[in-house]
């Protein structure tokens, strides 16, 4: 082929060291605490950013074909580019074809394409005639293949090639094909001409004007001339339609391709911004993107700068367009969703993307679509609905688009549907990546193409190494957590429901960086304790108990003359009281500061709440809904667990920060969205046990007259209005919270709501299953590669 696949796990294999946990971790023998496995650790890192710095695209036999057909506008018997039929005189292969070297049998339309163009060429300009011979043997045992439906077809193909079997006629070239063949060709493209009247159709006709030649419309082709010069970035296209207009725009595009490619050219070019979006994608999703930083940065801020002077390769592609969008959004830059309009349902159909049903940029505006900031990004809302129904359709097994459509991209397509940017992890992001991994860095436009910034096995060598190290760290601070439990005789409490793993899981899930070891203990720690408080306060403790507990934090002082009235309270307060003094040492150390009184408030905020929400119970108070609310978002348990963990992440917090509105505001809307979605999942039990939430307060307040399933929907609305909100606000730049504090906020309220996907939040064997694999199974790089 005519761009080497990327090889590599040779080089992890051959230096890896022989430590421990080669028994551990089957397939990839590299132990980044070793010497030897931290060297190549970081050659391997070398590697990838060097792919920043250039977009590698491999060359296309059927474009370049095209190009060479081009003749001189002062005399039509010489080529004006020899230099490109010098390619093809070069870079036929042993088989008699031409085009990329590909071990799928399904891409032998692409091939007949390719090695029919080249013979054209050499018929055009007379030469190559053994070449000729040896092509068309190739395209006489392969013909059937034009016709197979269960064939990867290249965009175009059913026009295109019988519109290059009616131009050998033209050149008196004399194909290896059978009348039945050609009839049933010709027929394809006549239904394809006649289907393609829509605005989309035009577009679509433009783009494989090749396949029409002296029949087509070229004033109305060459309204989609950029401002490179290209026809939609396609050298064929260019090509063809610089050999009936001689437009000086489409020859300077030609040229700059010959000068930069050498002699050739690719399938589409450029390809740049997109590439380098795929490759940030790709290292964000397999959990790598934080040992690229620099990289990622200037690739977004040039990302930006383009889209701030409406770049037409981004905002004429609707994949480059969404994906910029999404990124762009979510790091924090501004921009706008109505230069998305243009993919809303009833537009996206007029472009040649919308015309074609691309499955891959459905699936790229349907992810940009769920980084909804405002209350009024209406276009937003439009795309998401039509891409989850499309996409939903073509993954479907009676799809016409389900057989066509890369495996990759549908489990992709897989995954985001069924969890949404709200209920996301960057664990299971990153493992689900891995185990999707295909190797396979091919793409079909009108030729196949190879572009080694896609998918590179060095992305996943890393990954698997990343992530098998975080298993060893996980493993560790696991081991930690359980001594914890022991050591303060929570496991001696008969009423609390231990869900260590759960807990942990979701700190180590979330915060992924090692050296959040003080925030990943913190979250844990605080995770397992709000559990302890819940179910005291839920019926696990009498009043007199609770009582006790809320007077042992007011005073603080386990040996003072406050004194415990159980064993339990005894048990739980002395938890709470080394926990919190081991956390307010280590914060100190990051913070600079005491945090004790900020932690402790929050724990004492924390009981009073659920002591209120004890007394509605037992004295059967029925609350008002702003009543429940303004308990209930505080009673979710996330204030004493999202506090300690911020002072561990890096920026310091001042008590100004942690009593400003911002951060009251971060707060409250993470807890109401917790809340509310904790109460639709839990109704039917909480119903059983007497106990009121907002679903039954909801229709309580509509007297009778609203059903549980009228219900649900408003608060599901109140739901998606709070994490919309909160998702402005974390993105907002230049606000008091710092950044890389305020997306916890987004990450805790995600794990909440992948928590209650399914039901109450600690009963679904799914998530015990995931948790079960995030710590005991690790990544086998061979396996990966074999499968």
């Amino acid at each position: 082929m005519y761009l080497s696949r990327p090889t590599g796990v040779a080089r992890f294999a051959a230096s890896s060291s022989s430590s421990s946990s080669a028994s551990l971790f089957p397939g990839v023998d590299v132990d980044t605490t070793t010497k030897t496995g931290a060297l190549h650790f970081e050659e391997t890192k070398e590697r990838i950013k060097k792919l920043f710095d250039k977009v590698e695209l491999s060359v296309s036999a059927y474009d370049t074909a095209w190009v060479a057909m081009v003749p001189s506008p002062n005399s039509l018997n010489q080529p004006l580019f020899p230099e490109c039929i010098n390619w093809v005189l070069d870079s036929q292969h042993a088989d008699g074809s031409w085009g990329l070297l590909h071990d799928d049998q399904l891409l032998m339309k692409a091939n007949l394409l390719s090695t029919l163009a080249c013979v054209l060429t050499l018929k055009r300009w007379n030469i190559g005639h053994d070449h000729m011979s040896k092509a068309l043997d190739f395209i006489k045992s392969n013909i059937a293949s034009a016709t197979d439906e269960n064939q990867r077809s290249p965009v175009g193909f059913d026009i295109i090639f019988p519109g290059m079997i009616e131009y050998a006629k033209d050149l008196n070239l004399n194909l290896p094909l059978a009348p039945t063949n050609v009839d049933a060709l010709v027929r394809k493209k006549e239904l394809e001409l006649r289907r393609s009247n829509s605005e989309g159709g035009k577009a679509y006709l433009a783009y494989v004007s090749e396949g029409i030649g002296k029949l087509q419309d070229w004033d109305m082709v060459m309204q989609y001339q950029r401002k490179n010069g290209s026809l939609f970035n396609s050298p064929s296209t260019t090509a063809a339609a610089f050999m009936h207009r001689n437009d000086d725009g489409c020859f300077d595009y030609l040229r700059s391709l010959l000068q930069k490619f050498d002699g050739s050219v690719p399938t589409i070019y450029p390809l740049d911004i997109y590439a380098r979006l795929h490759m940030v994608d790709s290292l964000q999703k397999f959990g790598i993107a934080r040992h690229f930083k620099e990289e990622i940065r200037s690739v977004l801020d040039e990302t930006y700068r383009c889209w701030m002077q409406g770049e037409e390769n981004i905002f004429l592609d609707a994949s480059t367009c969404a994906m910029a969008f999404r990124m762009l959004r979510v790091e924090g830059y501004d921009v706008s969703s109505d230069q998305l309009t243009q993919f809303s349902e009833d537009l996206f159909p007029n472009c040649l993307g919308g015309y074609l049903k691309d499955f891959g940029a459905s699936l790229e505006l349907y992810k940009a679509s769920q980084i909804i900031t405002h209350p009024d990004e209406s276009v937003l809302e439009n795309i998401n609905s039509w891409t989850s129904r499309f996409l939903k359709h073509g993954l479907s097994s009676d799809s016409v688009w389900s057989d066509r459509t890369d495996s990759v991209v549908k489990q992709e397509a897989v995954n985001a549907l069924e969890f949404p940017y709200n209920a996301t992890l960057e664990r299971l992001i990153s493992k689900r990546a891995m185990e999707s991994y295909s190797g396979d860095i091919v793409r079909i436009s009108k030729s196949p193409y190879a572009c080694l910034n896609f998918g590179h096995q060095d992305f996943l060598e890393l990954a698997v190494v990343d992530f098998n190290t975080l298993q060893r760290i996980h493993l560790k601070e696991l081991e930690e957590l359980q001594r914890w439990v022991v050591e303060n005789k929570l496991d001696e409490l008969k009423f609390f429901r231990l869900h260590l793993g759960y807990c942990y899981f979701a700190a180590a899930a979330t915060l992924t960086d090692p050296e959040l070891h003080d925030a990943r203990i913190a979250w844990a720690q605080n995770g397992v304790l709000t559990t302890v408080v819940d179910d005291f306060y839920d019926g696990g403790g009498s009043e007199e108990e609770l009582d006790n507990l809320i007077e042992l934090v007011e005073k603080w002082d386990p040996d003072g003359e406050v004194g415990y009235c159980s064993k339990n309270v005894e048990i739980v307060f002395l938890a709470l009281h080394s926990t919190v003094c081991e956390i307010g040492r280590r914060a100190l150390v990051w913070q600079g500061r005491s945090v004790m009184r900020n932690v402790i408030d929050g724990w004492l905020a924390l009981l009073k709440v659920m002591r209120r929400e004890a007394e509605w119970s037992t004295n059967k108070v029925v609350p008002s809904m702003g009543e429940y609310m303004e308990q209930a978002h505080v009673s979710f348990a996330l204030g004493p667990i999202i506090l300690p963990m911020l002072f561990f992440v890096g920026p310091k917090l001042s008590e100004e920060m942690i009593g400003s509105c911002e951060y009251q505001k971060l707060y409250k809307l993470m807890s109401t969205a917790g809340r509310l979605k904790n109460d639709i999942r839990s109704f039917d039990r909480e119903s059983k046990e007497g106990k009121l939430n907002s679903l039954s307060l909801w229709m309580i307040d509509g007297g009778g007259n609203v059903t549980k399933e009228e219900a649900i929907e408003a608060i599901k609305g109140d739901f998606e209005r709070a994490i919309r909100e909160l998702l402005g606000l974390v993105l907002q730049e230049n606000t008091t919270i710092p950044r890389a504090c305020k997306d916890l906020f987004w990450k805790l309220m995600s794990i909440v709501n992948l928590f209650y996907m399914e039901d109450d939040g600690y009963t679904s064997n799914r998530l015990m299953n995931t948790v079960k694999a995030m710590f005991e199974q690790p990544m086998d790089l061979d396996a990966l590669l074999n499968k």
